[in-house]
């Protein structure tokens, strides 16, 4: 369920891109809405809508879904306002980067990886892998943020909004299938706390 929550301010936006945009009538006056910021508009009340049903749901809002909702409010109220839509394209990007900060920053503050202490209630790795897992994610989402940016800016629009789409989540489902497969030879599954009656 938190999977289709989170990708859907995405497929939203590009439905929204595909469909939305043309002329339309308000208050006797007619508006010509170009599809990206149809869809820009979208996402933001998605993102915003997604945060408040987490908040309502859990009592908070998680850290990764702070940094999407922020930046989603500040460059998709800039392609809006200022009519420019290069704001929106730095979005990915950026959020990718600021993962990438956000793990190697973990690690070297804390010595930990930010994975390990997300994900250790699940699975338990040698330090090393974890370790492994940490540079694998890092150089994944600069890899990413950076294909994003030459794809937004060396393309048009539309293939950039495609790529947003199935590029990057048809590439993050590869790398996810792929360290699964080198995983498993490492998980050590948790004992269950709770003792047999």
């Amino acid at each position: 369920m938190r999977l289709f929550f989170n990708f859907l301010p995405i497929a939203l936006f590009f439905i929204t891109y595909k469909f939305g945009g043309g002329i339309y009538q308000w208050n006797g006056q007619e508006y010509n809405i170009q599809s990206i910021y149809a869809a820009t508009a979208v996402m933001i009340a998605t993102t915003m809508t997604h945060a408040s049903h987490s908040w309502w749901l859990h009592g908070r809002i998680e850290g990764y879904q702070l940094i999407i909702l922020g930046l989603v409010i500040t460059l998709g109220g800039a392609t809006i306002w200022l009519h420019n839509p290069n704001f929106i394209k730095w979005k990915p990007t950026i959020v990718y980067w600021s993962f990438a900060i956000a793990i190697a920053g973990a690690y070297l503050f804390t010595k930990q990886s930010l994975l390990e202490r997300t994900m250790n209630k699940y699975i338990q790795l040698p330090a090393i892998i974890w370790f492994r897992l940490s540079i694998a994610w890092i150089l994944f989402f600069v890899l990413s943020g950076a294909t994003n940016i030459y794809i937004a800016f060396n393309f048009n629009e539309a293939t950039w909004v495609y790529f947003k789409l199935f590029g990057l989540l048809g590439l993050t489902a590869t790398f996810v299938i792929i360290q699964s497969i080198y995983l498993v030879r490492y998980v050590v599954e948790k004992p269950n706390s709770s003792s047999d009656v």
